[in-house]
């Protein structure tokens, strides 16, 4: 099931995603800047590792785990957090933990799209890609 979120995605709209970064703890410069990326996200896999790239013309990360493993990540606003990803009922939900604190990330596919819903306290932001 996980094949079927392989290969390159880009931004076509968000919403929330200010409100998201402000519950993160994002600062406000970080924020503008966050909020003027338009990301491509490239999802690809090497035997049971997964890899989730993004680019924008700001900054570029890239996160390779195997599903229900554990992994330490920093995240394009450099918090550094215990990440897993696991597959639930066809979508991807990927936890990051820091600092007691923890937000939830949910890649699902609907109409050939990529629906992304980033949740933390009470804030849900969803951004959709469409595959390029």
């Amino acid at each position: 099931m996980s094949n079927k979120f392989l290969g390159t995605w880009k931004l076509v709209s968000s919403e929330h995603f200010d409100d998201y970064m402000k519950a993160l703890g994002v600062g406000l410069a970080n924020r503008k800047l966050g909020n003027l990326a338009k990301p491509t996200v490239v999802i690809s896999k090497k035997g049971d590792y997964m890899t989730i790239r993004t680019e924008s013309a700001f900054k570029n990360t890239e996160i390779s785990f195997k599903l229900g493993q554990e992994f330490e990540e920093t995240t394009a606003d450099n918090r550094k957090t215990k990440s897993t990803v696991t597959l639930e009922r066809g979508a991807l939900r990927q936890v990051q933990r820091w600092n007691g604190k923890e937000t939830t990330i949910k890649r699902k596919l609907l109409d050939g799209k990529m629906v992304v819903e980033c949740m933390m306290k009470g804030v849900v932001c969803t951004r959709i890609y469409e595959k390029v």
